[in-house]
């Protein structure tokens, strides 16, 4: 049965996906076009008419992977509620303990990016995405009185690397963090950047 022609966008996507399901199973680092070709049934070569290099193919596949994710914290974080409302339920949402990207994938991409430029210019940049949203509600929570935070930016930067943390903790040593303590710490420290009580984050509702 002939394969339905596809546009280069369309291709594009299908080329992502499929790097994404063998980062997943095998790793940045075992990771080779010829595996990506073969997953889809199609040539070495047509990988690399749109990817021109393994590297630019990874780095490709890690931006989209993250595009799904930035889109959904970007509408928990624009919801019409309190800024205090709206930061819970991103912070909930990212933790290792949520629902948001694979973890696996990410440790793999924070590894590789040690070693190479492309890679690392894309997990820059998409980290810089997270911390400015993060930020962007924490000085709106502030303008409006509903906090305190000297450093709505360091603020962001402490979270998501707490996060990040347990993250890697609760994905290579299972069983070493509890999932409910991780929860609980995630909330902790969103309580302390935003000077507040621990129990504010449930009771504070509008």
């Amino acid at each position: 049965m002939a394969r339905v022609r596809l546009s280069v966008a369309e291709r594009q996507e299908e080329l992502l996906r499929a790097a994404i399901e063998q980062i997943e199973a095998r790793g940045v680092a075992a990771l080779r076009i010829a595996d990506v070709a073969a997953a889809l049934g199609v040539s070495n070569a047509l990988v690399l008419y749109h990817f021109s290099t393994k590297e630019k193919l990874v780095a490709a596949a890690f931006a989209y992977a993250a595009e799904d994710d930035l889109r959904h914290l970007r509408k928990l974080l624009g919801r019409r509620t309190s800024a205090l409302r709206r930061l819970r339920a991103a912070v909930r949402w990212y933790a290792p303990t949520g629902q948001a990207k694979g973890w696996r994938l990410w440790i793999e991409g924070w590894a590789v990016a040690l070693r190479e430029p492309a890679l690392r210019e894309v997990t820059r940049n998409l980290d810089r995405q997270w911390k400015a949203a993060i930020a962007e509600v924490i000085t709106e929570g502030v303008t409006v009185g509903e906090f305190a935070c000297a450093d709505p930016s360091g603020a962001a930067l402490r979270l998501t690397a707490l996060l990040d943390g347990l993250a890697v903790q609760l994905t290579t040593y299972p069983g070493a963090v509890p999932r409910t303590r991780a929860r609980e710490w995630a909330d902790d420290a969103l309580a302390r950047e935003l000077g507040l009580e621990r129990q504010a984050l449930t009771e504070r509702r509008r």
